[in-house]
């Protein structure tokens, strides 16, 4: 395992529309073990290829509950619902952080490390975990969606994606 380096705003890989993923193999196993060692070096609750500056549909999200490390692979929204208002972060804006208007349940269709489909819904937090990492696949930034930036002490005890 090894940690990657964060790439951060305004490198162009991170606007861009990544490329689906067609080969399952041990260098994906690795990548994705890579990723995970690079999302807890910096405190992250998810991390997507381009923010390591590779072009993929890969995105991780670990935010500390009961389903563990999720691995999305050539995610696709099946569905969302709701509305939520909440603080975000990004490691490719380090102290930088904004409230973020995003649906507050999501279904997501994706693949595992093995190629295999599956389906996840998720609510709240969790929810917008995974959307903000689905959005970095599209080239889409959180600051584009922000509807306030916030400074270190309205973020005291909160939890930021």
């Amino acid at each position: 395992m090894a940690v990657r380096k964060i790439i951060t705003y305004p490198a162009e890989i991170l606007e861009v529309q990544c490329q689906p993923v067609t080969f399952f193999d041990k260098k994906l196993t690795k990548l994705l073990n890579d990723m995970y060692d690079t999302m807890l070096e910096f405190d992250g609750v998810g991390l997507a290829a381009p923010q390591i500056g590779l072009d993929k549909q890969i995105a991780i999200v670990d935010i500390d509950d009961e389903n563990g490390t999720i691995e999305l692979i050539n995610p696709e929204i099946l569905e969302t619902k709701g509305e939520q208002l909440g603080p975000e972060g990004c490691l490719s804006f380090p102290g930088l952080y904004g409230e973020v208007i995003r649906p507050d349940y999501v279904k997501i269709k994706a693949q595992d490390r093995k190629g295999k489909y599956y389906t996840l819904e998720a609510e709240g937090f969790l929810a917008r975990a995974i959307l903000h990492e689905i959005d970095h696949l599209q080239g889409v930034l959180f600051t584009s969606k922000v509807t306030r930036y916030l400074d270190e002490e309205e973020l005291e005890g909160l939890e930021v994606e």
